[in-house]
């Protein structure tokens, strides 16, 4: 007994100091992946904010390099003093580009003109010298009245001769480039060549300056706050004690600005990271300790089960032939459930075979339907060209052909609509004009009109009406439409037709016939019903339904009911907006 609790003990105590191992490396792993994607983050936080005051002050330099070429500082530097009218071009130019200051001095760098008095000494700095030398200068420095941050652009002024006879010089308080985003996370702070913070959304850090050789900031006065720095990987981990508004450990990373002389700096809170890291090994932790307390407890049920195993071995033996029994009954269920699946997939897909097919029936023996209406106008065109041939009248047959050529191109059109319709394929919906496509229909319905003697009621749309659809589409609708209000007022007294286009939301188109009306309009879009007689209209019952069918494919809705004076089939359309159709 004393062996085997000594061995437990011994095994506990190694699979704790396991667990603790693996824990610290999960610790230290999480630790080193969160700080590289910290250090991403902050590196594209920190190139953000960089190209934002790089852009911010890049603009006083290009003001500088083109204010250098205007002709009135060529004149300020010619007559050595500045007129009234100097002044108001500068303080103008300055106001336009948020500028603190903008001067104009001679090869001595004494100022002749500027926008603002008190713009502060700068002729003996070493921007403005560079600029007199024919270079564009840069620098820092205390401006005129109340700024204390400035940051210059010095520009050459070169006169006809190709020397230098003076330089501008633009200047920009660095407190109102910083004051838009300060606040924002993380912090983020520009230094200059000298290591002087000049720029940076955390105002306390403003004028902190790095001392030669050192790492970390210091105030200009008073009291050092504590800091401390150290290398973990390639990472530099900052330790501060810098005040609320700053991360007490941070992640430091820099960003060379060449362009404008600073050097970009941020500080990343690594505290989310430890964090995260602790509970990733804490979890690890807690699942190995869960899994050892589960295996123990195993081990000890199984050491339990051990021993009252040899009591129930006997009756386990009793028992084997009892489930071996029905194991089998079981297997023989399981083989014919799975015959019975296999049965019933093969019976679905005979039924979608036969459903496909079943619809290409009904769809293929529309075609010659759908067809009908352009080889009636083809051939109508092709007599009448004849006879203007046989008349001499050329241009009139020329134009029968061309229209017997656009009715060609138009079945052709009908009958890929009708292959994709029975493939189940969408047309592509384009905005159409509704006016054009209800005028072909009419066009084409013309000579069936005259032939029957009905009167139309139609007014055209003055201006275009942008509806989803397809040309071809909708104008087979309204041909059917049509093609059906022209037979059901064939043996009435009063042959009517009227066609009526009502706007609103949706675009409705209302085909109204002073026939004897609808026996049953609830059927009428059925595929195959017909009140038409064989042999006279010769109707098969598909031209309603294909009808219908087309209406909804583009978003629309077809109804039918009886007026009390005839058959009324309305076509509601979605609209196109005009810059939708554009």
């Amino acid at each position: 007994m004393g062996t085997g609790f000594f061995r437990r003990g011994l095994i506990i105590g190694i699979f704790m100091m396991c667990v603790i191992a693996l824990a610290q490396g999960v610790w230290r792993y999480a630790t080193q992946h969160g700080l590289t994607q910290l250090s991403a983050r902050g590196q594209a936080d920190l190139a953000l904010a960089s190209d934002r005051l790089v852009g911010q002050l890049q603009r006083y330099r290009d003001l500088a390099v083109v204010m250098a070429a205007h002709p009135q500082v060529a004149q300020v530097l010619a007559r050595g003093a500045q007129v009234p009218g100097d002044r108001a071009l500068l303080l103008s130019v300055a106001d336009r580009a948020s500028a603190l200051d903008v001067m104009v001095m001679n090869p001595a760098g004494e100022v002749l003109a500027a926008a603002v008095d008190g713009a502060g000494k700068v002729g003996a700095r070493p921007f403005v010298r560079r600029a007199l030398n024919g270079a564009l200068g840069r620098g820092y420095g205390p401006g005129g009245g109340q700024a204390v941050r400035s940051y210059f652009y010095a520009a050459p002024v070169f006169g006809v001769d190709g020397k230098v006879q003076g330089a501008l010089v633009v200047s920009t308080d660095l407190s109102s480039v910083d004051y838009a985003w300060r606040g924002d996370t993380p912090p983020v702070f520009f230094t200059d060549a000298r290591g002087r913070v000049q720029v940076s959304n955390r105002s306390e850090l403003i004028f902190w300056q790095r001392r030669d050789g050192a790492r970390g900031l210091y105030p200009p006065a008073g009291v050092s706050p504590s800091f401390s720095v150290r290398e973990t990987a390639s990472h530099e981990i900052w330790r501060l004690g810098w005040g609320p508004y700053l991360p007490d450990e941070a992640l430091h990373l820099t960003q060379e600005l060449p362009v404008i002389g600073m050097t970009g700096e941020a500080l990343m809170d690594v505290a989310p990271v430890r964090r995260l890291a602790a509970s990733q090994a804490a979890a690890v932790a807690a699942l190995c300790l869960a899994f050892g307390a589960l295996l123990f407890l195993a081990t000890e049920r199984r050491r339990t089960l051990a021993r009252a195993n040899a009591q129930l071995e006997a009756r386990v033996k009793a028992r084997t032939q009892a489930l071996r029994d029905i194991n089998n009954e079981l297997r023989r269920e399981a083989a014919e459930r799975t015959q019975a699946q296999g049965a019933l997939a093969r019976a679905q897909a005979d039924l979608v075979q036969a459903s496909k097919l079943s619809a290409l029936g009904q769809l293929s023996a529309g075609i010659s339907h759908e067809l009908n209406q352009p080889l009636m106008a083809v051939q109508s065109f092709a007599e009448n060209g004849v006879l203007f041939l046989d008349r001499d009248r050329p241009e009139r047959a020329r134009d029968n052909f061309n229209r017997i050529s656009d009715m060609t191109h138009r079945m052709g059109r009908i009958i890929k609509n009708l292959r994709a319709f029975s493939r189940q394929e969408s047309v592509r919906q384009v905005p159409v004009d509704l006016g054009e496509v209800i005028a072909s229909a009419l066009e084409l319905t013309q000579a069936r009109r005259h032939a029957v003697g009905v009167t139309l009621d139609y007014t055209p749309p003055v201006t275009p009406i942008r509806v989803r659809g397809g040309e071809v589409r909708l104008g087979q609708v309204f041909v059917n439409l049509m093609t059906n209000a022209l037979d059901a007022v064939a043996g009435a007294d009063v042959r009517r037709v009227s066609v009526t286009i009502r706007q609103g939301d949706v675009i409705t188109v209302q085909i109204s016939d002073s026939g004897p009306g609808l026996a049953d309009p609830d059927k009428v879009f059925d595929p195959f019903y017909s009140t038409k007689e064989v042999g006279a209209a010769k109707g098969i019952g598909l031209g309603l339904s294909i009808s219908y069918a087309i209406v909804q494919s583009v978003g629309g809705e077809i109804r039918a009911e009886n007026t009390g004076n005839g058959a009324c089939f309305s076509v509601t359309l979605l609209p196109v907006k005009q810059e939708q159709a554009a």
